[in-house]
C-alpha cells in the first residue's frame, strides 16, 4: 500500500495526528479519484514527499471540499485544492481564501483559463456534451441544448441534478451567456419535465452516463471524461457537441490553487508547478478521462475533442464564478426536493 493510499482515510476522518507523522503536503481533490490517484502517487515517487489526499464523492462533487475549506478558515489544513471545475474556484478567490503564486510552468495557459492575480490556473478541460445511445436515437437528430426539452424525447432524456460540480457551473454559465430570461426558461422546462416524470435528474454525470450507455435513457448531458469511459468500454454511444450554430459547447477546466495560509507553502508551490507542466496536461489527455488541453502546444490524441474544430462557448469564468453563490441558491430552491 502506498503512502498516499494509507493516509487518505486518516485525512477524511480528520485524525492526522493519530495516523502518523505530519505530512509534507495536504491536497483536496475533486477530480475523480480513479483518475487522480495514480498521478498523486507518481508525484510522491518522484519527489519523495508524503501527501495526504481527500477525495470527493460523485454526488457531492466540489461542494464538499469548498464547504470544508470555508469551515477550516480559522485553522487551514489544505495546502492545494485541485478542483474539477472553475466556478467555485473563482468564488473562493473572491472570498479571499486563495494565495497568489505565479508558477513558472503556467506559461502558455490562455488568459481565459487563469486568474489575473495568479490565484488559480486552469488546465485539462472537459466539454459539456450530450452522450447519445446510438441504439436509441440517431445522433444527427440531436443538435442543440433545447433538444433535451423537446417533446419528441419525453421520458428518454436526463441530466445530473444541477446542484454540484460541472452541471451546476454549466447551468450557472447559461445566465451569463444567454441572459436571465432564456436561462430561466431552460431550467424551468427541465424542472417541469422532471416533476412530470418526463426527464430524469440523476445524482451525477457518471450516473447519467451509465443510464444512457445501458439504454435506460436515449441521451443526456454529461462531461467528455464520462463519455470517453463508456466509449472505451465498448458501449453504443456517440458524442454530440451541441449548439454549433449558436452559443457553442462549454469547456470547463480543472483548476488548481494554493490556499492562503497553507501550512506547507513551499511544497504546495512544488506541486502546483508539477501539475502545470505540459507533460501533465498531455498525460490527462491520454488517460481514460480524455481531458482537453487548454494549451495548443500540448499534444492531443485523436479521440480527444479538438477545440479548434468546434465552436466553443464564449464564457467569462470570472463573471460566472462571481455570480455562482446566488445562482447556486436559486438552483437549490428550484431543484431540491
Amino acid at each position: 500500500m502506498s503512502k498516499l493510499t494509507s493516509r487518505v482515510s486518516c485525512l477524511v476522518l480528520g485524525l492526522l495526528a493519530a495516523c502518523g507523522p505530519e505530512p509534507d503536503l495536504v491536497v483536496y481533490v475533486a477530480h475523480d479519484q480513479v483518475h487522480a490517484e495514480p498521478l498523486l502517487r507518481q508525484f510522491e515517487r518522484e519527489t519523495g514527499l508524503t501527501v495526504d489526499v481527500a477525495y470527493d464523492t460523485e454526488t457531492n462533487k466540489t461542494i464538499g471540499h469548498v464547504n470544508r475549506i470555508r469551515a477550516e478558515e480559522d485553522r487551514v489544513r489544505c495546502d492545494v485544492f485541485w478542483n474539477n471545475e472553475v466556478g467555485h474556484t473563482v468564488a473562493l478567490a473572491n472570498e479571499g481564501r486563495l494565495a497568489s503564486y505565479a508558477s513558472p510552468n503556467a506559461s502558455g495557459i490562455p488568459a481565459t483559463f487563469r486568474d489575473p492575480e495568479s490565484r488559480w490556473f486552469g488546465f485539462g478541460a472537459r466539454a459539456r456534451v450530450f452522450i447519445v445511445n446510438t441504439n436509441e436515437v440517431d445522433p444527427a437528430e440531436i443538435q442543440t441544448m433545447w433538444d433535451l426539452v423537446d417533446p419528441r424525447w419525453e421520458g428518454r432524456v436526463g441530466m445530473a441534478r444541477p446542484l454540484t460540480g460541472t452541471t451546476l457551473t454549466h447551468m450557472a454559465a447559461l445566465f451569463d451567456v444567454m441572459g436571465e430570461a432564456e436561462a430561466l426558461r431552460y431550467l424551468e422546462e427541465i424542472k417541469s419535465r422532471n416533476e412530470r416524470g418526463l426527464l430524469d435528474l440523476t445524482s451525477g454525470n457518471a450516473t447519467l452516463m451509465r443510464k444512457v450507455r445501458d439504454g435506460a435513457l436515449a441521451f443526456g448531458w454529461t462531461d467528455t471524461d464520462d463519455f470517453n469511459v463508456a466509449l472505451q468500454e465498448g458501449f453504443p454511444v456517440a458524442l454530440v457537441t451541441p449548439d454549433q450554430g449558436g452559443i457553442g459547447t462549454m469547456l470547463i477546466p480543472n483548476t488548481i490553487m494554493i490556499l492562503k495560509g497553507a501550512p506547507h507553502r513551499a511544497n504546495a508551490e512544488r506541486f502546483v508547478d508539477w501539475v502545470l507542466r505540459e507533460e501533465f496536461e498531455a498525460t490527462l489527455a491520454e488517460s481514460r478521462s480524455a481531458q482537453i488541453p487548454v494549451r495548443a502546444s500540448v499534444p492531443r490524441p485523436e479521440h480527444v475533442v479538438d477545440t479548434g474544430a468546434i465552436r466553443v462557448m464564449d464564457v467569462d469564468y470570472e463573471a460566472v464564478g462571481s455570480a455562482l453563490p446566488a445562482r447556486q441558491e436559486l438552483l437549490q430552491e428550484m431543484f431540491l426536493d
